[in-house]
Formats: structure tokens, C-alpha cells, sequence
């Protein structure tokens, strides 16, 4: 079984490469002390629970997960996280561009739609994904290994990850035109400092029918869906190399102080540690 080496501290590891843009990497070693409040992912996720256990919330779910096994996050899946009481907690996590995701499904021949095809179970315990995704990632952060050979591990592990996993039915995707008019709205305006008559025009919805409705729909208030994607929008200034005061500004937060607040509540990282 692939092993990942032990690190003496509770400092998260993130990994990026400019020449592998639609992937990334994080290990927490020893995480018992954090907690994830409610958020989302752009990209698809898939991590291994390498040591202890935690408690991961979707969809009004609550799922119990140990060392051994995979959790499976959809983009834009609200999830929240936690370790199991004060065991120790440690974890390896894949994030990957939904549309680079989608165009390999499309090429495996799982749908003629080519957006991405969403996976069913948020929990699994299989073996041979659990060690190929371990492998994978001593693979992307190995300084030895050679790109060609790094791009060939990722794309034959999402096919392996195409092969074993449930595809979700379309018809469990379909969500109402006009609060995805909303959602999209929030998206593109992120940076600025919307108010709920300003999504709701847009969206053709009177403010309170959009608050509750959207808040069922997407598992999050419309402030909390675009403090998120402020949080997402800095992660990709940060990864451009911005400061983090300049990610914070350009991102709409008051200040940099309030945007470390936030990230390390929804990311238990603090900004420096993503960025380094």
C-alpha cells in the first residue's frame, strides 16, 4: 500500500505546478484541531483519510469517515467538516478543474453532454482508488519525477476514478433557471457590494421569495454563497502570485484582517500557508 511520509506538524501542504494548472494538492499531517465551516469547491475533490476519522456534513447528510477511505465533493457541493472528538486526524486532498475533469469524461465515452458529470456517493471504500490517489500525489510532488510521466499518473487515475464511481442521473442536476441566474450573478460580481435587490432584479425573483428559495437550493444564503466565492476568487489572485493584501482588496474584502478571518474558517489554512 502506498504510504505517505509522516510530517511532525499541524501545518497543511499545499502543492501546485504551473505546468499541471487543472490540479492541486493539500496534506494535513495532524489536523485534530481544525474544523471547516460551511463552504464549497469550484473543482472536483477527492480525498483519502489517512489516519483517525471525521465527520463531513452535504446535503443535510451526515457521513462518518475513517482512515481507508475516499470523500468524494461535486463543485459547488456544500459540505462541512470536522475531525471525530480529539483523535487525530490526517488527510490527503485532490482539487481538479471541473472542465478539464469533464472533457475526460466526455472522451471516456460516459456522456455526450460535456459538462461535468457529477458522482453519487460522497463516501467510498475503495481500496484501489484510496492507494491510487496516494500515489498520485507522492507522484505530483516528487521534484524527480518528469512531467510526461506525472501527466500520464493523473489522467489514468481520474479514468480509474470514471470506472469505479456512480455517475450521478441528470435529472438530479436540474436546479430553477432563474435562482441559477441568481447564483451566476453572485459569481461574476463577486468583488462588489451587491445587495439582495440587486440579485433579485437580475434574476426576476422578488428579494424574499429569491432568499428562500436560493438558500434551499444552493444550502446557503446569498451572502454566504458570495463570501465563498470571494474566498475562491482570492485563492486564484494567490496562486497568481498577488500579495495577500492585494488578494484581499481585489477579492472585496474591507480588509486584509477580515479575509484572514474568513479563509482560515472555511479553509483551516491561513492565506501565507496557501500561498507558500
Amino acid at each position: 500500500m502506498a504510504r505517505l511520509k509522516t510530517l511532525a506538524d499541524t501545518v497543511p501542504r499545499f502543492w501546485r505546478d504551473d505546468r499541471l494548472p487543472f490540479i492541486e494538492a493539500r496534506y494535513l499531517a495532524e489536523g485534530r484541531s481544525d474544523s471547516y465551516d460551511k463552504h464549497a469547491h469550484e473543482t472536483f475533490c477527492i480525498g483519502a483519510i489517512t489516519a483517525g476519522a471525521s465527520n463531513f456534513v452535504m446535503a443535510g447528510k451526515q457521513h462518518h469517515v475513517h482512515a481507508g477511505e475516499l470523500v468524494i465533493i461535486n463543485p459547488g457541493q456544500v459540505h462541512i467538516c470536522s475531525p471525530d472528538d480529539d483523535l487525530p486526524w490526517a488527510f490527503c486532498m485532490l482539487y481538479v478543474d471541473a472542465s478539464w475533469l469533464a472533457a475526460l469524461q466526455t472522451e471516456l465515452g460516459q456522456q455526450k453532454n460535456p459538462e461535468f458529470q457529477a458522482y453519487t456517493s460522497p463516501v467510498s471504500d475503495n481500496v484501489f482508488l484510496y492507494e491510487g490517489l496516494l500515489a498520485l500525489y507522492q507522484s505530483l510532488t516528487d521534484t524527480e519525477t518528469e512531467l510526461l510521466s506525472k501527466q500520464g499518473s493523473v489522467i489514468q487515475y481520474f479514468s480509474e476514478v470514471h470506472k469505479h464511481l456512480q455517475s450521478a442521473p441528470a435529472e438530479l442536476h436540474l436546479e430553477n433557471a432563474r435562482l441559477k441566474l441568481a447564483a451566476d450573478f453572485i459569481h461574476e460580481h463577486c468583488t462588489q457590494d451587491l445587495s439582495l435587490d440587486d440579485i433579485s432584479a437580475h434574476a426576476g425573483l422578488s428579494a424574499s421569495y429569491l432568499f428562500r428559495a436560493f438558500r434551499k437550493q444552493y444550502d446557503m444564503t446569498p451572502h454566504a454563497y458570495l463570501i465563498n466565492r470571494r474566498v475562491q476568487y482570492a485563492q486564484e489572485k494567490l496562486r497568481q502570485g498577488a500579495s495577500i493584501a492585494d488578494a484581499a482588496l481585489e477579492a472585496g474584502f474591507a480588509d486584509q484582517a477580515h479575509f484572514q478571518r474568513v479563509f482560515k474558517r472555511l479553509l483551516a489554512a491561513t492565506p501565507g500557508q496557501y500561498q507558500a
